[in-house]
């Protein structure tokens, strides 16, 4: 492990929420939820408003609703997410070629490479630049760890929160790590973390105490011998230049074999949504669905399907996922279960239309405006997701705060413009059209920002 904080974590603060509230200026301040909307939906992302009500991620959407009832609830804009993460990858890559992406909204980085850090105090002024750049050019705050190890960095990003940096000084590391929960450490899931409980660990510390032979026998060689590293602040994995991904999985370890079919079944679909959640926030969509199922005898069986084109919709992934796991004999119980995508592409609405145009009916995150088809004999009913860009004849630029019995009813306002007014529409109004989102402030630092509204929108009266 090297002896300078020079590797860096940033993590863009409720990154989908805080865009949404950026690009509509009655959300700033205001609670905002983002995620699927139907009854099987989840929470993304939201804002730091709406977890004082006690709203977080991966929450199923009703529980948020109630939670929260006053809160904005919108549809995720993946392509207007990925371009600003796009905006902030290349400040990183300003500051070294070794930049590992994780995500739309987090990355390492190698500060040492890039010859801009070299010592506790470089590493704080890359840190500190960096944060103020972030906030120049997308009008978005990130929390930033500097540590001399990835994981340490980005333990430090998470106390960095929000908008915030925190430097670990080598040396510190274990009187830090000491106290910390177990479920702090990478790798350290429910499971593993209920395991170690019932042994009597709960922190890092004890994780210490316990000693590597101890850990190998409660959770086996590869990952006691790696829990134990971490505990003792040892991490040497070096931070990798942005690679090709090829696929994306989840997978649950069991403490028993799981023996009831329908508990299996019940796991592979909460398994395929969470696979759905890493899949979209890598701003990615894949065409083949994997199943992976480790037997009671330690057999391990992969079964997997290829959909007619690339989705992210957790329905088709949920489908597929239950096809293939009807292929697959679990009676004598299932110690393991995975379920992963590949044959990545880009993240398109298009794609969305290749396996689910016709599953729309719960208003689940995945809605898109359906545009009528060419030569159809009957018209394919236009649907307005809350939180889309729409643009009005009349009224100009505007987005969808809701819609239901034949009406939808849109705000019309851009980032750069004043709260806006609320009109209700007719949903087959031939003046109201859906749009490409407006951008956000877009400056190189250092750049002036022009006084006053950029550009034409109107806000209607």
């Amino acid at each position: 492990m090297r002896t300078a904080p020079t590797i860096l974590h940033l993590d863009m603060d409720a990154f989908f929420a805080s865009v949404e509230q950026a690009s509509k200026p009655s959300l700033r301040g205001k609670a905002v939820i983002v995620g699927g909307l139907g009854p099987r939906g989840v929470v993304a992302t939201c804002s730091y408003e709406a977890r004082v009500f006690g709203v977080h991620s991966a929450m199923p959407m009703a529980q948020a609703r109630r939670l929260a009832p006053n809160a904005a609830y919108l549809v995720p804009r993946f392509g207007l997410y990925r371009t600003i993460s796009e905006q902030v990858m290349e400040l990183l890559r300003a500051l070294s070629p070794l930049v590992e992406p994780l995500s739309l909204d987090e990355a390492f980085v190698d500060l040492e490479a890039g010859g801009g850090a070299w010592d506790e105090e470089s590493a704080r002024l890359a840190g500190m630049k960096l944060r103020a750049d972030i906030r120049a050019v997308t009008g978005l705050t990130g929390s930033v760890g500097l540590a001399a190890s990835k994981m340490l960095a980005k333990i430090a990003s998470e106390q960095a929160k929000p908008d915030g940096l925190v430097l670990i000084e080598p040396g510190t590391e274990r009187a830090l790590l000491g106290p910390m929960s177990v479920r702090t450490l990478p790798g350290v899931g429910p499971a593993t973390g209920d395991h170690l409980r019932r042994a009597g660990i709960t922190t890092i510390d004890e994780i210490a105490e316990a000693g590597e032979d101890e850990l190998v026998r409660l959770l086996g060689k590869a990952h006691g011998h790696a829990l134990y590293a971490m505990a003792l602040a040892r991490d040497d994995r070096p931070v990798v230049a942005e690679r090709e991904t090829k696929s994306v999985s989840v997978e649950d370890t069991y403490d028993m074999d799981i023996h009831d079919r329908l508990r299996v079944g019940l796991e592979v679909q909460r398994l395929a949504d969470r696979c759905v959640r890493r899949l979209r926030g890598a701003g990615l969509s894949g065409r083949t669905i994997v199943l992976k199922v480790r037997r009671y005898d330690f057999s391990t069986l992969t079964r997997s399907e290829t959909l007619r084109g690339p989705t992210d919709d957790p329905a088709v992934v949920r489908e597929a996922a239950a096809r293939l796991l009807d292929s697959v004999d679990t009676t004598g119980g299932v110690r393991l279960l995975g379920v992963g995508v590949s044959g990545l592409a880009d993240y398109t609405q298009e794609d969305l239309f290749a396996q689910a145009a016709g599953e729309r009916a719960e208003g689940s995150a995945e809605d898109v405006v359906d545009e009528p088809v060419q030569g159809a004999a009957v018209p394919v009913e236009r649907r307005w997701p809350a939180g889309h860009d729409v643009r009005h004849a009349e009224y100009g630029h505007g987005w969808v705060q809701g819609s239901g019995l034949g009406r939808v009813t849109v705000r019309f306002e851009t980032p750069d413009s004043e709260p806006g007014r609320v009109r209700t529409f007719r949903i087959d109004d031939s003046a109201l059209e859906s749009a490409d989102p407006p951008p956000l402030v877009a400056r190189r630092p250092g750049e002036r920002v022009a006084s006053g509204p950029e550009g034409g929108s109107s806000v209607g009266g």
